[in-house]
């Protein structure tokens, strides 16, 4: 399966300053243990904005750059979107592939997911770039939708979305 994996504010804001919105550690638990030992797959920024811009342990990473030029250590390097899809293709035949970003990612890989794990933070968080708003698509259900949790200050509720018309790559 294609699982796209990400926080979202009230508005579907995502992120600001090529980081996170909030500091959610149970939603980062939550993250880690589901995408361990898993296929990540991201756009070059997401990657950048790790920690030393090095990838995340236990997981194997898919990283999109446009530019040719730039090919990272430790990762499978892209640099088409076709390029991207395809790799994601051949890995999904054997297991999960987790889509964690950034915003133009998670937009350009809509169509093609299975799933979206979407944790819903219930204020505003000023973003500068949005998620796709699932409630307002007609192709998404929400199928599954926790009980609200304290996480750091931050009202927050794990949801499952299928996609119920997903193009196959």
């Amino acid at each position: 399966m294609i699982i796209s994996i990400l926080s979202a504010d009230k508005k579907y804001g995502i992120g600001k300053k090529n980081g996170l919105l909030f500091s959610l550690p149970i939603d980062m638990k939550f993250f880690r243990t589901t995408t361990i030992n898993h296929v990540v797959a991201m756009g070059e920024n997401t990657l950048l904005s790790f920690p030393n811009s090095k990838p995340l342990k236990n997981r194997t990473h898919i990283v999109l750059s446009a530019d040719n030029t730039h090919n990272y250590e430790g990762v499978i390097n892209v640099h088409s979107f076709s390029d991207f899809l395809n790799k994601i293709k051949e890995y999904s035949l054997k297991e999960d592939v987790y889509i964690i970003g950034g915003a133009s990612i998670y937009n350009q890989m809509i169509p093609y997911v299975d799933e979206v794990l979407l944790t819903k933070v219930d204020e505003d968080g000023g973003a500068e770039v949005f998620f796709h708003n699932l409630d307002e698509d007609d192709n998404f259900e929400c199928i599954e939708e926790g009980e609200p949790i304290d996480d750091n200050g931050h009202i927050i509720r794990f949801t499952k979305y299928i996609n119920k018309n997903k193009v196959n790559i």
